[in-house]
């Protein structure tokens, strides 16, 4: 018989093993933001500015249509480790088979109807005229693409699920690097443009995808993963149900963060293309703040989730004890950094002298940044862990649209801040999950949050 590669996380020491499963998330989160940036760095050396507003505002949109792949996939990975805590590795492979399918389709709709609304998504962004073309090209090859996205965040949450944050990490790295190889072939040789990045990371991330699906269904002996191909079409109703009610809050919490930082972001277009082009700039500067914050969230909830399912609270304490002494040390170094080295940190992706005068001011809001994204790692994971999908709810409209979006134009419209207002108030708010999660804890209500699947029964098709 086969050595079982899933994790248990309802035993042993739990620092050690949450930064253990952590290193390979920071990593992977690392290349991601590499991946990402890329594509920035290519662009905008070899082409300009024009094309480097082309790129930042196309991966905006494209960003804005992977909320449900974001939200689904992490209640899945949830759900996933509750079943190991609760002892019920029999019943993943259903739950795996109905949570592929309905994210497939997802897919495949949010592909075909962004494409036609293309030209609104552009316009809402106030895209500037000079890069409006290279980001129709860019955000189109991006919708195109889209399946491979989701099947990427498919596959990597059953594997974090059950604990294996390695693998992913793998699968990401072989992308990063094609990517980089694709970005100088399609860019640099062919002269593609905004159009070339694009395809470029379309084809990486389908590599990705394709390798990591073959390598769990080659292992699923070892995962204990019994799939069956009917389960992929027949979706087991309650588990289904069970993904619904945890995923629909985590997916209208990533889209209501990502359309508030558009909304952030059209704002910013609004006032020309040096602002436009230092916005994406700094957009991937920011999100360095998230490399380990997400790590540690994804970790942590997978954590969280095992022990509350098995009841052991004095575990969940330790684990957020855990999270917050790493959170913070390394938000720390990540300020220093920024404040030492700013210029020399944003002259990484341009030297144009309009676009480096912005950086100075810039630097109290990546502080900003870097301290609330820690700070929400610590309580995302015990929210996330409990599968307490009204908590969930109630951070996504708070952080996603009243405070981000109030904030934002108090700043930048009312006091006349104007693009640093936008960038004050959305740094702000990214602490509204800390203090949301922080009541959550202190009243108690999340030891309350054991929220399992129903138990199997015979699969039914979704109607």
């Amino acid at each position: 018989m086969q050595t079982s590669q899933i994790k248990d996380f309802t035993k042993g020491p739990i620092a050690k093993e949450l930064i253990i499963f952590s290193l390979p998330l920071f990593l992977s989160n690392l290349l991601q933001i590499v991946y990402n940036m890329v594509d920035m760095i290519v662009i905008g050396n070899h082409l300009g500015k024009n094309a480097l507003s082309a790129v930042a505002v196309g991966g905006d949109v494209s960003g804005l249509l992977t909320f449900l792949a974001i939200g689904f996939s992490g209640a899945g990975q949830v759900i996933i480790a509750r079943l190991i805590g609760a002892r019920r590795q029999k019943d993943i492979g259903t739950f795996v088979g109905t949570m592929t399918g309905f994210l497939l389709a997802a897919a495949l709709v949010v592909s075909g109807v962004s494409f036609l609304m293309r030209h609104t998504l552009l316009r809402l962004m106030h895209t500037p005229a000079e890069a409006y073309q290279g980001a129709l090209e860019y955000s189109a090859v991006c919708m195109a693409g889209l399946v491979f996205i989701y099947g990427y965040n498919i596959v990597s949450a059953i594997l974090r699920g059950m604990g294996d944050s390695k693998h992913p990490f793998i699968f990401i790295s072989i992308a990063a690097v094609l990517n980089l190889i694709l970005d100088i072939l399609f860019v640099m040789v062919f002269e593609m443009g905004p159009a070339g990045a694009a395809i470029a990371t379309v084809l990486s991330q389908a590599v990705s995808f394709i390798a990591c699906s073959i390598f769990l269904l080659r292992h699923k002996e070892q995962f204990q993963l019994n799939v069956r191909p009917a389960s992929f079409l027949r979706w087991n109703r309650e588990m289904l149900s069970d993904l619904l009610k945890l995923g629909f809050p985590m997916a209208i919490k990533s889209a209501s963060v990502q359309i508030s930082k558009l909304f952030v972001n059209s704002w910013i277009n609004s006032y020309g293309i040096v602002v436009s082009a230092f916005a994406g700039i700094a957009n991937k500067v920011g999100n360095v703040s998230i490399l380990v914050s997400n790590a540690m969230n994804t970790s942590g909830s997978t954590v969280v989730g095992q022990n509350l399912a098995a009841g052991d609270f004095h575990r969940v304490n330790k684990t957020l004890r855990a999270l917050a002494v790493i959170n913070l040390s390394v938000a720390a170094v990540f300020s220093g950094l920024i404040i030492l080295f700013p210029q020399a940190i944003f002259s990484i992706f341009t030297t144009d002298p309009a676009v480096m005068e912005l950086v100075p001011r810039y630097i109290p809001i990546a502080v900003l940044l870097f301290i609330g994204s820690a700070l929400r790692a610590i309580m995302n994971a015990l929210i996330n862990g409990s599968g307490n999908h009204r908590i969930n709810f109630v951070t996504a409209i708070l952080d996603g649209i009243v405070l981000r979006i109030g904030l934002s134009v108090l700043f930048g419209l009312v006091l006349n801040m104007k693009h640093f207002g936008f960038w004050l108030g959305d740094a702000l708010a990214g602490f509204t999950p800390f203090w949301i999660g922080l009541v959550f804890y202190l009243t108690g209500h999340w030891k309350k949050g054991r929220m399992l699947p129903e138990k199997e029964t015979d699969d039914v098709r979704h109607e």
